[in-house]
């Protein structure tokens, strides 16, 4: 599938050493999964929840959802066993934190061979650094941090977002330059479905392909706030006609309510026609 046509609505964090979560995971209607070896795991369960992780892996059930492995920092004592490990493992991607420089994802590399890799961007060096990072060769999504980004800015929690969008424009630029999949950072507040409906519109409207989770609950808002909506997939269809007519009698210029239709709103239509199809794919 197109990358730009794959869906990244929902990318949900499970886990990687809790037998419950990862079989639970198998059945929830999420697009991704990330299957985390840093966070979600404590220190003295680190070694376990590799092999955790890579038998639920070899076990399958996860049908078409992209499966994202994210491994601690190779800066830690357990970044190293972490790659090494996740090269073996059934999944489509590893994800590094804290990417800051391509020297880190050349570490990386060295360890996981061809295996595709993913960026966590959560320091305000990263964020810098986001342009050099999304054209690395074997790169293929951004992940952004927005708990880490915040501790390092030290700043205020404030509903619109506003001391993180130097910081997420950056990226989003980046990855927009590159074709790479970028997804927002996770809302804590995971009873809050208001809360997360506005911020999951506010990432929709900046051009995040989807939106990172920390909780099922959340799936069900990410998923209707990241895909297109009905009206939309009208208007696209209608732009299409529209211009196909024209382009068809080579005379006058399409317009659709009002609004003329040129060549790259139909490039838009089409893209927003393969994701509504590849969404229905995947809930078919």
């Amino acid at each position: 599938m197109d990358q730009r046509a794959r869906p990244f609505r929902s990318v949900l964090y499970i886990p990687g050493s809790k037998d419950r979560a990862l079989e639970k995971a198998r059945g929830l209607p999420v697009d991704a999964i990330i299957f985390d070896l840093e966070d979600a795991v404590s220190p003295d369960e680190k070694d376990n929840a590799r092999a955790t992780l890579a038998a639920a892996l070899d076990q399958g059930g996860y049908g078409s959802r992209m499966r994202i492995v994210r491994i601690n920092g190779l800066d830690t004592q357990w970044g190293e066993a972490d790659a090494i490990a996740a090269a073996d493992m059934d999944c489509d991607a590893v994800l590094l934190p804290k990417v800051e420089s391509t020297e880190q994802l050349d570490a990386l590399v060295a360890l996981i061979g061809d295996k595709p890799i993913w960026a966590m961007m959560e320091t305000p060096r990263g964020m810098l650094k986001a342009a050099e990072i999304a054209a690395y060769p074997q790169l293929t999504g951004f992940v952004m941090g927005t708990n880490d980004l915040a501790k390092e800015l030290q700043t205020r929690f404030r509903a619109d977002r506003l001391p993180m969008m130097a910081g997420l424009g950056l990226c989003l630029l980046a990855a927009k330059a590159e074709g790479i999949v970028i997804v927002d950072g996770v809302y804590n507040a995971f009873k809050d479905a208001d809360g997360l409906k506005v911020e999951c519109d506010q990432g929709r409207d900046m051009g995040f392909d989807g939106k990172t989770l920390i909780h099922p609950a959340q799936v069900d808002v990410a998923n209707a706030a990241f895909a297109p909506s009905d009206a939309e997939i009208d208007l696209a269809n209608r732009q299409i006609a529209a211009f196909e007519e024209v382009e068809a009698s080579g005379q006058g210029v399409a317009v659709v309510d009002g609004k003329i239709v040129e060549n790259l709103h139909v490039v838009t239509a089409r893209e927003i026609l393969a994701k509504a199809d590849a969404i229905a794919a995947l809930e078919g």
